[in-house]
C-alpha cells in the first residue's frame, strides 16, 4: 500500500515539474517571436483579420484587386522563414534578433514603377488622358503574384516581461515591411 501511495506522489510530482518546465520553456522571448512568425506561416485568424482591417483603408483597388493583393500576402506569409539568431535579456526587457527569408516584393515594385515610368501611355485612359489607376494596378497585381526572387532580411524584435510573462512589443511599420517584403534595403 505504501509503494502505491509513493508511486501516485511521485507521479503526480513529476507532472507538477514537468508542466511547470514546460510553461517556463514556453516562456521566452525567443519563444514568443517564434509565436509570431508562425502565426503569420499558418495565417492565424488575428493575422488574416489585420490583414483584412488593412485592405478596408485601401481606397484605391477594386473589391477585385483587394481580393488578389490578400492572397499575395497570404502567400508570402505562408512561405515566409526564419532563423531566430540572438535573444537578449535586460531584467524586464528583451531582443531577440531574428532573420527572415520572404519574397522580394520591394524588387518588383521598383520594376512595376521604372516599367510604368517609360511606358506611361499603356497605362492610360483613353477618355481622360490620365493614368489608369485600374490598369496599373493589376499590371502590379499580377507581377507580384509571380515573385519568385527571395530577400533575407534582419529583424531585432523587442519585449517586455509584463505579470512574468514574455510580451512582444507592437511590430514597426519597418518590421512590417520586412515581413510584407517590401522593405527598402538600399
Amino acid at each position: 500500500m505504501k509503494k502505491i501511495k509513493f508511486g501516485f506522489l511521485l507521479g503526480i510530482f513529476s507532472l507538477i515539474l514537468f508542466t511547470g518546465c514546460e510553461t517556463n520553456l514556453m516562456n521566452t522571448p525567443a519563444k514568443r517571436v517564434e509565436t509570431l512568425f508562425n502565426n503569420y506561416i499558418t495565417l492565424d485568424k488575428k493575422v488574416l483579420d489585420d490583414l483584412d482591417e488593412t485592405l478596408l483603408s485601401e481606397t484605391i483597388m477594386t473589391p477585385s484587386q483587394k481580393d488578389s493583393y490578400r492572397d499575395i500576402l497570404k502567400k508570402q506569409y505562408q512561405n515566409l522563414s526564419y532563423k531566430i539568431k540572438e535573444e537578449t535579456i535586460d531584467g524586464k526587457n528583451a531582443t531577440v534578433e531574428a532573420e527572415i527569408e520572404v519574397y522580394n516584393y520591394k524588387k518588383i515594385l521598383d520594376e512595376v514603377n521604372d516599367y510604368y515610368n517609360e511606358h506611361q501611355e499603356e497605362f492610360m485612359n483613353d477618355e481622360t488622358k490620365s493614368t489608369d489607376t485600374l490598369k496599373y494596378n493589376d499590371y502590379k497585381l499580377e507581377k507580384l503574384k509571380n515573385a519568385n526572387d527571395k530577400v533575407t532580411y534582419t529583424l531585432n524584435l523587442t519585449l517586455k516581461k509584463v505579470d512574468d510573462k514574455w510580451v512582444l512589443d507592437d511590430l514597426t511599420d519597418t518590421e512590417i515591411s520586412k515581413i510584407h517584403g517590401m522593405y527598402d534595403y538600399e
